[in-house]
């Protein structure tokens, strides 16, 4: 397994993580037998960078993970984040970013995962009525009292990563990034490297349409969640489906799935970038980690940026209520 270093003084993760999220809810019917053996599958292959949060589920996620990595632990690095609230029910309560409010996340996290230290914890949203001081200050308690070892943020703009990283190290960054997400990565990657800040790709397969396996809109189950994603919906699933069509085009020729060439896109664009493809399939597991072996050349690259230019995609990454949560 290829190697990538999180920040200046963090653990060695591999290459490509393993998104978690989706074991739990969001993109329809969910199985944990099938996710904790995925799981498992993916510690055999090598990987040992597992990302989950408070929010998935909401809560159930990390007991899933907890369970899964129980008594593989030494062998995990385990990535929880904290700060999108969600009430009893599951609705989604804001977002906050208070010190109190901080120090019961974790304790409730670990209770969850089991585990007496989380590896890596993120800000999973910026909350725009806290201090970013004030929240990475109490994050770096959480650090002096062994609760957490490294600390991280998600969708955070460069102007909020360098005041953060002035308060405590911040050993990665989790935005979106793709083939067609790469718009908000551009000043977050260069303040990123910049600071020694590993770049950690969320959804870098497009929720799953870079793959090629969602034909049509209706191929998602009546309670997926991107049947709300602005990506998938009518004339933009419509124009969106013919890059994925060029993509896939590319990808025979070169004797790879369109996935594959799409991973490896990201993982070309340097060392201190980690995707972290979601998945509860062993087989698309292995289909992911085989990613790793493609080498794209400059002219590859030139293909794909032809092929899917930055701008070509149609709709937002999220609906407007999740846009305004995002790079701040």
């Amino acid at each position: 397994m290829k190697t990538r270093k999180l920040g200046n003084g963090g653990p060695i993760v591999s290459a490509l993580g393993l998104g978690c999220m989706g074991m739990s809810e969001f993109y329809g019917e969910t199985d944990d037998a099938q996710s904790i053996a995925t799981i498992h599958r993916a510690l055999e292959l090598g990987v040992n960078f597992f990302d989950t949060a408070d929010a998935y589920g909401p809560c159930r996620n990390e007991e899933l993970v907890g369970r899964a990595l129980r008594d593989r632990r030494e062998r995990a690095v385990i990535a929880t984040k904290f700060g999108n609230v969600r009430d009893a029910a599951g609705k989604f309560a804001g977002i906050s970013g208070k010190p109190g409010y901080v120090r019961q996340a974790c304790d409730a996290s670990l209770a969850r995962l089991g585990i007496e230290t989380i590896d890596l914890y993120y800000q999973h949203r910026v909350d725009a009525d806290t201090p970013i001081e004030d929240t990475v200050g109490a994050m770096a308690e959480l650090v002096k009292s062994g609760k957490v070892r490294h600390l991280g943020l998600s969708e955070a703009a460069p102007a909020t990563i360098r005041r953060a990283h002035a308060v405590h190290p911040i050993a990665a960054l989790q935005t979106e990034y793709s083939l067609w997400s790469r718009d908000a990565a551009e000043g977050s990657l260069a303040t990123c490297r910049e600071l020694g800040i590993t770049f950690v790709a969320y959804s870098p397969l497009g929720r799953g349409f870079l793959t090629g396996t969602i034909k049509r809109f209706d191929d998602l189950a009546p309670d997926d969640w991107r049947r709300n994603h602005p990506r998938f919906m009518e004339e933009n699933f419509a124009h969106n489906i013919e890059l994925v069509h060029a993509l896939e085009e590319m990808a025979r020729a070169k004797g790879v799935t369109a996935a594959q060439l799409a991973l490896a896109w990201v993982l070309a664009q340097g060392d201190d970038v980690v995707p972290i493809p979601g998945t509860r399939s062993i087989g698309r597991l292995e289909e992911n980690v085989a990613a790793l072996d493609i080498v794209l050349s400059r002219e590859d690259l030139a293909q794909l940026d032809d092929i899917i230019p930055a701008s070509a995609v149609a709709g937002t990454r999220y609906a407007e209520a999740g846009m305004r949560s995002v790079q701040r």
